[in-house]
């Protein structure tokens, strides 16, 4: 199978390279740096001169690029040469509406398109520890799932098209929002007087330090069950009250957190205050207008495969 790869930056070179190692894969390459793809070169992949070139040689594309104008040019390019049959994967971290026009452009050519962008770091495109959340059809999914295994130890289909980019989006912005709030934890307990080495050592023994971020919202938020409480909301707002007031007397900014006490105190004044204390997240719901309501067997076995895999 004759393979390409445009896009050979920190993380695209690497992937390049451990693409190359599949069996039954001749890789095929483009950047706009030919430098970037020498080592490539040298330990056999094929140079193409750009991507109309690379699309017309090639019976599946990975695209690793900054952003949606680059994947809108390159993706327009591929398009004007590949043949029906063959696949674009778009693995950027890309504008859900840009995935969503490519498919619809591949479509017409009869060439299928999925989006998997990826998380897993430098490091992770290295070793090969990457996850994949890719959108699109199931049998095309299945047909490039070797690859992606050669890639990334986490290949999930999410959804249809545009799914995958959906959650590496959700993924990327929890990621930067924990960081603000974490910031205004160690600032504020800095300012008090506590050594950040001794704070860090601390929450990591608490329940929040001891589990994965996202096993929380299994409890009470996506089954939608908020009673029985595990925690009251009224006793997390006086927890939240109490450290909102301490930053304000050792002087400390506190946006995320002011904004988090605000949010549980509407859910006080709704009457919450027994039911447990992500209660509060229902607020946002009502916002979007969405409900959640994950079923818990078919949530256990999500939970179940994800161990299973890491054995």
């Amino acid at each position: 199978m004759r393979v390409g790869f445009i896009g050979l930056g920190t993380m695209g070179a690497s992937m390049a390279a451990n693409l190359a190692k599949a069996p039954d894969v001749t890789l095929v390459v483009n950047d706009v740096r030919r430098e970037a793809a020498e080592s490539l070169i040298a330990d056999g992949a094929e140079w193409a001169p750009d991507s109309r070139a690379l699309g017309e040689a090639c019976d599946v594309v990975f695209t690793s690029l900054p952003g949606p104008a680059e994947v809108k040019a390159v993706g327009g390019q591929l398009l004007e040469t590949m043949r029906p049959g063959t696949v674009i994967v778009d693995i950027s971290t890309n504008a859900v509406s840009s995935v969503r026009e490519l498919h619809a452009a591949g479509a017409a050519r009869g060439v299928h398109v999925l989006d998997a962008p990826i998380s897993g770091g430098p490091r992770g495109a290295k070793t090969g520890k990457l996850a994949f959340f890719v959108g699109g059809d199931a049998a095309v999914f299945e047909r490039c799932l070797p690859l992606l295994s050669a890639m990334g130890d986490r290949p999930i289909l999410v959804g249809d098209i545009g799914a995958g980019s959906i959650a590496k989006l959700a993924h990327n912005l929890s990621g930067y929002a924990l960081n603000v709030i974490m910031a205004e934890v160690f600032a504020m307990g800095a300012k008090a007087g506590l050594d950040p080495l001794a704070l860090y050592a601390a929450i990591r023994q608490g329940v929040h330090g001891r589990r994965r971020t996202y096993d929380g919202v299994t409890e009470q938020f996506l089954p939608n069950s908020y009673d029985p409480p595990a925690f009251q909301l009224r006793l997390a707002h006086k927890d939240v009250s109490l450290a909102c007031a301490l930053g304000r007397e050792v002087g400390v900014p506190m946006r995320m957190a002011a904004l988090t006490l605000e949010e549980m105190t509407e859910a006080l004044n709704r009457g919450w205050g027994n039911r447990d204390s992500r209660s509060a997240m229902l607020l946002e719901l009502e916002r979007a207008g969405v409900e959640i309501a994950v079923d818990r067997a078919a949530m256990q076995a999500v939970i179940d495969a994800d161990g299973a895999a890491k054995r």
